[in-house]
């Protein structure tokens, strides 16, 4: 037995108690107590320390000045008070709200583990991520409820977000059943120690993002817009015009093609001037060709993970540009079925779907808002990772229903998330601020009830292991044999 409920001005009442500790109780820690309700089910939101003998100022100092404090056994009167928010009672047939209290001096004890897996929504052929907290108690999490309606894993940076997604990447793909296609939007080469993995690199396709192509034939002139959003209607009319009279001539062509053609074409010379400048500029980030690479087959395939690895991509508009045009592309293969139902990953989603000013020039945010709206309806899933919730597109945010929360403490962050997850309560909301490295909060369609757990060990190589002074060493080595070399 933890301890035994206690009277107070607030209760036992049908939302909280309290009871006095006997043995060690951690915050967050579920418990269990009887009443005529049934068995209740609550969770510890704080525990502190009291004493009778230091609830006066006045007889503090006094006993102190007067070196009494030897005399009078101070240490007896002290006693920890653990406070329970209530969660819901369990009957002979289902799980049903508080609507009966606990009585003063009933025991309170710490919940089976049986029955708080089955309170939680564990999974026991789910994704095993790790423990719950407190608890030998795996948090195994079901696959279509935490994806289907799309899932964000949000920490300030060091909190482990890049090793929780691994963990999961690990899940994913050692599935035997229910195997699903996955693509991740790799922004710093973070993750490609997948492909050299002895154990998951033979269903790893890594792709260096500076040789994609795509091509031209297919962008639309919708699409050419969302690149260049300064281009007007009329030159988006009449630039439809010159792309469907070249696909009638030629079967695939390049950026250049389409240039000579606009230049070619009976439109006015102000918009043909403005036209060729655009499509210059849309030339220069050199991602359009005559045919795909790689090609659509080889993208996404059941069970496998590609990388796209944009780390030697520097202009973030170039980057909103790849990620805009495969996840099109991807989403438009999966809904005319032509390839599995499939997660797209997306590493720093600030950077690609941001929120305020920023997201009028972001070329990728329209679609990654769309498959947030959409995308469940296909099997078309997101996982938004981001450290900057605030900067992360409401729209999109809310529509993940399944939230990863690490530590993270800006307060405008904070606010953010209160504001896009309704089912965060203020306690959860205060002890994100305080979690260690590797711990998270899952809330929302994947857990029936908020929990703390922690990552499990990942099985797979870590891309960036080593820590700044490893990397000194390694550097100055390698400067060293370099000038060895000049010799």
């Amino acid at each position: 037995m933890l301890g035994k409920v206690i009277a107070s001005d607030q209760g036992p009442s049908v939302f909280e108690f309290s009871f006095v500790v006997n043995e060690l109780v951690k915050k967050n820690q579920f418990v269990t107590v009887n009443s005529k309700n049934g068995l209740i089910l609550g969770r510890v939101t704080n525990v502190f320390k009291t004493n009778k003998y230091f609830e006066s100022i006045g007889a503090v100092q006094e006993i102190s000045k007067n070196k009494m404090d030897l005399a009078f056994p101070t240490k007896d009167w002290e006693y920890t008070v653990a406070k329970v928010k209530c969660l819901g009672a369990f009957t002979d047939k289902s799980f049903i709200r508080v609507t009966y209290p606990p009585s003063p001096g009933e025991g309170v004890s710490n919940i089976d583990t049986k029955l708080l897996g089955n309170f939680l929504g564990i999974d026991k052929e789910g994704l095993d991520i790790g423990t719950i907290l407190n608890y030998d108690l795996k948090s195994k999490l079901n696959l279509t409820s935490m994806f289907q309606k799309h899932l964000a894993i949000l920490a300030m940076s060091g909190s482990g977000k890049s090793y929780g997604c691994s963990v999961i990447l690990e899940e994913l793909l050692n599935r035997r059943n229910g195997k699903i296609g996955i693509i991740l939007i790799d922004n710093h080469g973070e993750y490609t120690g997948f492909k050299k993995d002895s154990k998951y690199g033979s269903k790893v396709k890594l792709i260096d993002a500076k040789d994609m192509k795509f091509s031209t034939e297919n962008v639309s002139p919708g699409m050419f817009r969302a690149i260049m959003p300064m281009m007007s209607h009329a030159q988006v009319r009449d630039l439809g015009k010159v792309l469907h009279k070249l696909k009638q001539i030629k079967k695939s062509f390049s950026m250049d093609d389409l240039i000579e053609a606009v230049l070619e074409s009976d439109t006015q010379d102000m918009v043909k001037e403005a036209l060729v400048g655009w499509l210059n500029s849309i030339n220069r980030m050199n991602i359009f060709s005559t045919s795909n690479y790689p090609n659509d087959s080889e993208l996404i395939k059941q069970g496998e993970l590609t990388i796209l690895d944009l780390s030697k991509i520097l202009d973030l508009k170039k980057k909103q540009t790849i990620v805009s045009l495969i996840s099109r592309k991807l989403f438009n293969l999966r809904r005319k079925e032509q390839i599995s139902p499939y997660v797209e990953i997306i590493e720093e989603a600030h950077n690609f779907c941001p929120s305020g000013d920023a997201q009028d020039n972001a070329i990728s945010r329209g679609i990654i808002e769309t498959l947030a709206r959409e995308g469940r309806k296909f099997h078309a899933s997101l996982c938004l990772i981001s450290q900057r919730p605030v900067k992360l597109s409401t729209t999109a945010l809310s529509q993940c229903n399944t939230q990863i929360i690490m530590r993270i403490t800006n307060p405008s962050d904070l606010n953010h998330i209160r504001e896009s997850a309704e089912a965060i309560s203020s306690e959860e909301l205060e002890s994100i601020s305080s979690l260690g490295v590797g711990e998270a909060l899952v809330i929302g369609e994947a857990a029936k009830y908020p929990f703390f757990f922690k990552f499990r060990k990942r099985e797979s190589i870590e891309t960036h292991s080593k820590n700044i002074e490893e990397y000194a060493d390694f550097y100055e080595s390698k400067s060293s044999l370099a000038s060895a070399d000049d010799f």
